[in-house]
């Protein structure tokens, strides 16, 4: 026999001998029969329990427990055989859209057991509760709303889910099944006389319906938002409009300032006629860079909450209000229009006095917890020696310091005047 004949022999029986070897140990750890799933519940008898619920997930069905738990040790919490963030992807790749327009929170951050149980539940698809409760469990602001809603809006009272996806939407924002107006006039039909008459005869079958109407309710009849416009109450469209026999009827009889002139002319010459004059008031979309024109959930037609608003501008000043330890008060509750003046002022900063010493003197009694002077008669010589006054030693919004200084109280803001007691 060849030398390579011999070393063939040998690789053959080294060979079988592992495989021999390698059987028997997978025999060693192989499961018992019948075991698969079971092996678990000698351990965690309880669960036994939570299978009698109508729904189970698939892979516990299965008693696939390793499908997401690592029988041995795992660097994740429960033995997960993933991260939270990644395990219920590993099957439900596709739950998200790519590309998505909207998704939801929730899901983007992995977070899928907040609304699934992954094992059983007495709700379809493992949900931990039926309907709106889910859903209101996060979205509190309007489940106390709907709640409170004079005029239902009938799909929101059979569930959320019949306008809403629930993971994420490839073309709509709010995670809407289908844009406005398409998923309004799938129930409200623009052709129906009472819808042709409820609006005047004017074509809005192409319009944003939701500018004036709250998708959720409303305490207004038609459902219009909280606070809407006067001449939309009293149905007198065409006083801003043209005719709705008009080829572009929905186009506004004028434009910016010029329109809102017409009922709010003394409002605006004395906006005008102020020295420093807000930027959003005098730019081509005048009015509507802050308000709404129909209807608005907030007060003065406002398109959104103070903060927000105001933030959509002065994002650097919400940052730092953000990053910031101790907040003013006003600031921190977003009440901008305590200090400024949201159209215009004679004043810096649009502020709503002639300085910040009468302006802070409005809710603070500054002359009983300081003695050191302020007023034209004191400078403030950091700053070319302007008058000395409140915001020479306090920040306005906020800061990292007791009081909202703009230094520590107690040396580092004194010397920055005081340069004698430098150390």
């Amino acid at each position: 026999m060849t030398l390579r004949a011999k070393t063939a022999l040998v690789l053959i029986a080294i060979v079988c001998t592992m495989a021999v070897s390698s059987s028997h140990a997978q025999d060693k750890f192989r499961l018992k029969p019948g075991a698969k799933g079971k092996v678990c519940l000698d351990c965690h008898e309880t669960f036994k329990e939570k299978l009698k619920a109508p729904f189970v997930h698939t892979p516990v069905k299965a008693g696939d427990c390793s499908d997401c738990h690592n029988p041995h040790a795992s660097s994740h919490g429960k033995l997960l055989s993933e991260g939270v963030n990644r395990i219920c992807f590993s099957c439900h790749e596709g739950i998200v859209p790519e590309k998505a327009r909207s998704a939801h929170k929730v899901v983007t951050e992995g977070n899928c057991v907040k609304c699934h149980d992954p094992h059983a539940a007495k709700n379809r698809n493992n949900l931990l509760q039926a309907g709106n409760e889910l859903c209101f469990g996060c979205h509190q602001r309007i489940a106390k709303e709907v709640a409170g809603n004079k005029f239902k809006h009938n799909p929101v009272e059979k569930g959320c889910l019949n306008c809403h996806t629930p993971h994420g939407s490839a073309k709509t924002m709010s995670l809407l099944k289908s844009d406005v107006p398409g998923i309004c006039v799938a129930c409200h039909k623009p052709d129906a006389p009472s819808f042709v008459k409820q609006h005047m005869g004017y074509p809005v079958a192409k319009s944003n319906c939701s500018s004036c109407h709250d998708p959720h309710g409303s305490g207004s009849r038609g459902i219009l938002w909280g606070k809407p416009h006067q001449p939309v109450v009293n149905k007198m469209c065409n006083q801003c409009h043209l005719d709705p026999s008009s080829p572009n009827a929905l186009k506004t009889r004028k434009a910016g300032l010029d329109l809102c002139r017409g009922c709010h002319n003394a409002k605006m010459n004395e906006i005008l006629g102020k020295k420093r004059v807000h930027w959003p008031v005098v730019d081509k979309m005048s009015c509507e860079n802050c308000h709404r024109p129909h209807a608005s959930r907030e007060s003065d037609l406002l398109k959104g909450t103070q903060l927000a608003l105001c933030g959509e501008c002065h994002r650097d000043t919400i940052e730092r209000l953000d990053k910031s330890a101790v907040k003013h008060k006003p600031a921190q509750e977003g009440n901008c229009t305590k200090c400024h003046l949201p159209h215009s002022s004679n004043n810096v900063s649009l502020l709503d006095n002639t300085n910040s010493i009468n302006l802070c003197g409005t809710c603070h009694d500054w002359q009983k917890h300081s003695s050191h002077p302020i007023g034209e008669k004191a400078a403030d010589k950091r700053n070319r020696n302007i008058t000395m006054d409140c915001m020479s030693c306090h920040a306005p919004h906020g800061s990292d310091q007791k009081r909202f200084t703009w230094y520590d109280v107690k040396m580092e803001l004194c010397v920055q005047c005081h340069e004698q007691y430098k150390r």
